[in-house]
C-alpha cells in the first residue's frame, strides 16, 4: 500500500489501469476504448500537478522518494527507487501532458486495431516516466528499454508504407546504444559497489581519469543516439516520417528527450572531469547537427520529413548548452527540450491535420491554404514562428538562454555561439519557405472545399499553444524550478574544469 500512497508510483502505474480496463472493453467499442485511455492518462497527467505543486525548487536534493530493496545478489542490492528534482521536474510534466494529447489527436487517424494501439502508448508512458524519475541505474536500464518496445510496434504496425524498415532501424540503433549502456552500468555498479544514484551522487565516482571517459563515452554513445546528435541521426527521419502522427508527437516530444536527459543525469552528474575533457568535441558534433538539420529541412519536399530535420537542428542546441558547462547554458538546455517537445509536437500534429484532409505531405500541392482554413493557418503559423525563435514565443527564451551560456562558457565561448547563430538564420529560412509554400499563393482546386479545424483539433492544440505563449513571455516559473539544481550540478563541473588546468 506504501507504493501507491507515493505520488511518483501513482503516476507512474496509473496508466496500467487503464490497461486493464481496456483489455475488458470489447474490441469493437473503439470509442469506448478511446476514451479509457484518453481519461487514465488524464489522471496521470493531474497526478503529475500534485507532485508540482508539493515540489520544492530551494531543495537540489531528490524529493518524494520512494526507495525499496528490489534485488540482492552477492552482496549487490539493486533498489526499486523513484523521486524527482529540479533537473526532471519539468520532463516529467511534459510527458504527462502530451501523452494525452497524443493519444486524443488519433482519434480518427487509427481506425486499426484500436485496442492494441491505446495499450501500446499507455504502457509507452510507464516507460517513459520510470526513465525520468530512476533513482537506480539498473532501474533506469529496465524502464529505457520498455519504453523501446511500444513504440516500434507503434511504427511498425500503425506506421506508412516502409514502416516496417522504419521500426527495424529505430530498433537496431538503439539497441547497440543500449547494450554499450548496459555495459557502461553493470562496470560503473561493480566497480562503485552500488547502482543507487544519490550514492553515487553523494560520494562521487572514484575511478581515475581514463577509466571514467570509458564510461562517459559508452554511456554518451548511447544517449547520442537516442538524441539523436550528428551523425547518429539517421534512424529519426524514417522513424518521424513512416510513424502514425501520435507517435511522432510523443517521439519528438518525449522519448528524444530521454536521450537529452540521459547526458543530464549521468554525464555531467557522475563524470564531470570526462565532461570537461569531452565538451568541446560533442559541442562541434552539437553545432554541426545545428548547421546541418536546418540545411537539410529546407531541402525537404515532404512536409514531416521538413519536420522531423528541424529537430536535429532543434537538439543541436539542447546539447550545446548542455556542454556549455554554465548554469545559464544548462537551463536554457532543459528549457529547450520542454520548448521543442511542444513546438515540434504541435507542428507535428499540424502536418497530421493536413495529411487526414488530403493524403498527401508534399510541400507543392499545398499552397493558399490560409484563405481555406483560417483558424488552421493562424494557429500553424503561432507555432511555426515559435520553433523559429521569434522574441514573444517560447523558443526564443530557450535559444536565447543557450547562447548565452555558450558565449560566456569558460571552455566554448564565444566563437560557438555566433557558428550556432547561424542555425536560427537557417532556421528562419526553412520555416519561412514552408509557410510560403502552404498557406500563400493561389489555392489549388482539390483543396477549395477543405475543412478547418474542428473542437477536438482545437482542443488539442490548445494547451500546447498556451504554453508557448506563456513560456514566451512569463519564462521565470519555469526556471525558477529547476535554477538550485542546476547551479548545484554547475558547481561540481566548474570544481572540476579547475581541478583539471
Amino acid at each position: 500500500m506504501d507504493f501507491l500512497m507515493n505520488p511518483l508510483n501513482l503516476m507512474t502505474f496509473f496508466p496500467l489501469v487503464g490497461v486493464a480496463i481496456i483489455l475488458l472493453i470489447p474490441r469493437e467499442r473503439k470509442d469506448a476504448i478511446r476514451w479509457t485511455a484518453v481519461l487514465t492518462s488524464l489522471v496521470s497527467f493531474f497526478i503529475s500537478l500534485g507532485v508540482l505543486m508539493r515540489f520544492q525548487p530551494q531543495n537540489t536534493g531528490f524529493q518524494m522518494v520512494y526507495d525499496a530493496i528490489w534485488m540482492k545478489a552477492g552482496g549487490f542490492e539493486i533498489h526499486y527507487a523513484v523521486g524527482v528534482d529540479g533537473l526532471s521536474i519539468l520532463l516529467v510534466l511534459l510527458t504527462t501532458l502530451l501523452t494525452p494529447i497524443s493519444i486524443f489527436s488519433a482519434w480518427t487517424a487509427i481506425e486499426d486495431r484500436v485496442k492494441e494501439f491505446a495499450i501500446a502508448f499507455l504502457v509507452m508512458e510507464v516507460g517513459m516516466l520510470g526513465v525520468f524519475l530512476s533513482l537506480d541505474l539498473f532501474l533506469f536500464f529496465v524502464f529505457w528499454e520498455f519504453s523501446l518496445v511500444p513504440m516500434y510496434f507503434i511504427i511498425g504496425i500503425w506506421g506508412g508504407p516502409r514502416r516496417t524498415y522504419a521500426a527495424i532501424k529505430f530498433m537496431l540503433y538503439t539497441m547497440i546504444g543500449s547494450v554499450l549502456m548496459l555495459l557502461a552500468i553493470l562496470w560503473l555498479g561493480l566497480s562503485q559497489g552500488t547502482f543507487y544514484l544519490p550514492d553515487l551522487l553523494a560520494k562521487g565516482v572514484d575511478l581515475p581519469l581514463h577509466l571514467q571517459s570509458w564510461l562517459f563515452l559508452a554511456f554518451a554513445l548511447a544517449f547520442a543516439i537516442k538524441v539523436p546528435m550528428w551523425p547518429l541521426h539517421s534512424w529519426l527521419p524514417d522513424a518521424h516520417v513512416e510513424a502514425p502522427t501520435a507517435g511522432s508527437v510523443i517521439l519528438a516530444g518525449v522519448l528524444l528527450k530521454m536521450g537529452t536527459y540521459g547526458f543530464l543525469r549521468f554525464n555531467l552528474s557522475l563524470f564531470p572531469e570526462a565532461s570537461v575533457k569531452y565538451a568541446v568535441p560533442i559541442a562541434i558534433l552539437a553545432i554541426i547537427g545545428i548547421i546541418y538539420g536546418a540545411m537539410v529541412a529546407y531541402a525537404q519536399k515532404d512536409f514531416k520529413k521538413l519536420v522531423a530535420y528541424s529537430s536535429v537542428s532543434h537538439l543541436g542546441f539542447v546539447m550545446l548548452g548542455l556542454f556549455a558547462l554554465d548554469a545559464r547554458g544548462i537551463a536554457g538546455g532543459i528549457l529547450q527540450m520542454i520548448n521543442h517537445g511542444l513546438s515540434t509536437g504541435a507542428l507535428f500534429l499540424i502536418v497530421g491535420i493536413i495529411y487526414e484532409r488530403t493524403h498527401t505531405r508534399d510541400l507543392d500541392a499545398f499552397g493558399g491554404l490560409w484563405k481555406v482554413m483560417p483558424v488552421y493557418g493562424a494557429i500553424s503559423i503561432i507555432v511555426a514562428l515559435s520553433s523559429m525563435g521569434l522574441p514573444g514565443l517560447n523558443g526564443f527564451i530557450g535559444e536565447f538562454t543557450i547562447l548565452l551560456g555558450t558565449f560566456e562558457s569558460n571552455i566554448l565561448g564565444p566563437i560557438f555561439a555566433i557558428v550556432a547563430g547561424l542555425g536560427i538564420i537557417l532556421a528562419a529560412v526553412y520555416i519561412l519557405v514552408m509557410l510560403q509554400k502552404v498557406f500563400l499563393g493561389p489555392v489549388k482546386e482539390e483543396n477549395k472545399n477543405l475543412k478547418d479545424l474542428n473542437w477536438r483539433e482545437i482542443a488539442v492544440l490548445t494547451p500546447l499553444l498556451i504554453l508557448i505563449f506563456w513560456i514566451g513571455l512569463h519564462p521565470a516559473p519555469f526556471f525558477n524550478l529547476m535554477m538550485p539544481t542546476v547551479e548545484k550540478l554547475t558547481a561540481g563541473l566548474q570544481a572540476a574544469a579547475m581541478a583539471m588546468h
